[in-house]
């Protein structure tokens, strides 16, 4: 299997050398030359194995530059109930008739994010060793990447991390599980900012191609297409879980920020997983719901990004909308480069809501929207702890009221939990008047001493810290 940028540089490149890459050169983004299909019959293979055995033959479909056996066993150690809590890993309940979800927050950080990036770790620390070789990872936070990554690396041979968030915008609880760690190897550095110019900085970092030769960058935010890969698998498990049979479609309500997870349903319904609507959830920060509504994909400034109570998703720039809007313009990366280089970096927008092309998205691509607000969440978090007797964390809570606009009779509504909710544990307050349960292993963690520097908001001063700290 080849990748190649979106942007359209000549360069073919293995998945091992993009697992360690991140950005490709011309700053566009990794995808496979084409979506492996699924047929029913193997499907009815699938549909009884155990989750790591699923990864597996889902992710062998489009690596094949590790061994079989080898990516067998990094299946195998990674999706363990030891780590995920349970054999399911990633188990389904339904909430209400036709509507479930399903649990992806039970790894390590209590995010979905481990989902991916449990294996992420296990891939680098393998591909270093075959290697002889060394990576500092350069990330960006809003939240649940940050302490996901570095759960991860830490004492991961050959890695550092040095991973950005915005100042003051996450939780405490979020804060706490990444300043407290204090592994060599990992580095916190909180951006006076918006979660945006963090990813800005990733970008400006990872496109200094001399820098990032230099200094071995490599990224595990959702533009490294090896985690949105790992995410794929949950859709499938998702879906096998909430069928019967494999003639029955399934929908997903999937909250959104950086359009990585539902990039993965995506991914998934181009392979042929039978996906009826993949619904995007977003919060007062909707830009993603604008584009589906509107065609009109329109950046906001530091400014005008909202600071809300489901802070992971407090995102204007959505940085892997690039993948699906490539598969939306044909796969042609001369369009993708007009819109993405020129249009968005002189004017901050794109207009696609007169081509033919997007009228027939919702049909070809089976993306739906929806848009909540914090009194949305609060009445979202009452309704299902009362009538469910299930807690759930804000941004599940936007996924839900999203999914509850787009159901249809006979379709099962599958809803992604991204966290759980100790991780807002002042919106749950808000909400119901008390805190929710927090894991033993987590009890006054935010108390503990924390390690992390402060930095301006400029890509310079970055670079400069990571020279300092690998020199």
């Amino acid at each position: 299997m080849n990748y190649l940028s979106t942007r359209g540089h000549p360069d073919r490149k293995r998945f091992c050398e993009i697992l360690l890459e991140g950005l490709a050169p011309d700053g566009g983004l990794y995808l496979p030359e084409r979506y492996p299909q699924v047929d029913r019959a193997t499907l009815a293979k699938w549909r009884e194995l155990p989750y790591a055995e699923l990864a597996f033959e889902i992710l062998s479909l489009y690596i094949d530059d590790i061994p079989p056996a080898d990516l067998k066993a990094l299946c195998a150690k990674t999706y363990t109930a030891e780590v995920f809590g349970s054999d399911e890993i990633v188990p389904l309940r339904e909430l209400e008739d036709g509507v479930y979800l399903e649990a992806l927050s039970n790894g390590p950080t209590l995010a979905f994010k481990d989902m991916a990036m449990q294996l992420l770790g296990n891939l680098f620390e393998y591909e270093l060793a075959r290697r002889g070789a060394e990576l500092n990872i350069l990330g960006a936070t809003s939240g649940d990447t940050g302490s996901a990554a570095e759960y991860a690396m830490r004492g991961k041979k050959g890695v550092r991390v040095f991973m950005t968030s915005p100042d003051g915008r996450m939780s405490p609880f979020q804060q706490a599980q990444m300043f407290s760690l204090q592994d060599e190897n990992i580095h916190n550095i909180a951006i006076t900012g918006v979660f945006d110019d963090c990813q800005d900085i990733v970008k400006a970092v990872s496109n200094d191609l001399a820098f990032k030769r230099k200094y071995r960058i490599g990224t595990v935010n959702s533009i490294n297409w090896a985690r949105l890969l790992a995410q794929v698998v949950y859709y499938f498990a998702g879906y096998f879980q909430a069928t019967a049979g494999n003639d029955k479609p399934v929908s997903f309500a999937v909250p959104s920020g950086n359009f990585g997870n539902v990039c993965a349903g995506h991914v998934a319904r181009m392979m042929g997983l039978p996906i009826h609507t993949l619904v995007v959830a977003t919060n007062e920060n909707d830009v993603l719901d604008e584009f589906f509504r509107t065609g009109v994909y329109r950046v906001r400034g530091a400014a005008d990004t909202h600071e809300t109570s489901s802070p992971s998703m407090d995102i204007s720039k959505a940085s892997n909308f690039e993948r699906f809007v490539f598969d939306l313009v044909g796969r042609d990366p001369a369009r993708l480069r007009a819109l993405f280089v020129d249009q968005l970096g002189r004017e901050g927008r794109f207009d696609l809501g007169a081509e033919t092309f997007f009228a027939e998205a919702a049909q070809r691509f089976g993306f739906r929207s929806g848009r909540s607000t914090h009194a949305d969440r609060l009445a979202t978090i009452r309704d299902t702890d009362k009538r469910f007797a299930t807690l759930i964390d804000p941004h599940t809570a936007d996924g839900l009221k999203a999914a509850r606009e787009h159901l249809a009779p006979g379709v099962p509504m599958v809803v992604l939990e991204t966290a759980l909710p100790i991780k807002f544990a002042a919106t749950l307050v808000e909400a119901l008047g008390h805190e929710p349960a927090r894991p033993e292993r987590f009890e006054g963690i935010e108390s503990q001493p924390k390690r992390v520097v402060k930095l301006p908001a400029d890509a310079e001063a970055v670079k400069a810290y990571i020279a300092q700290n690998c020199d």
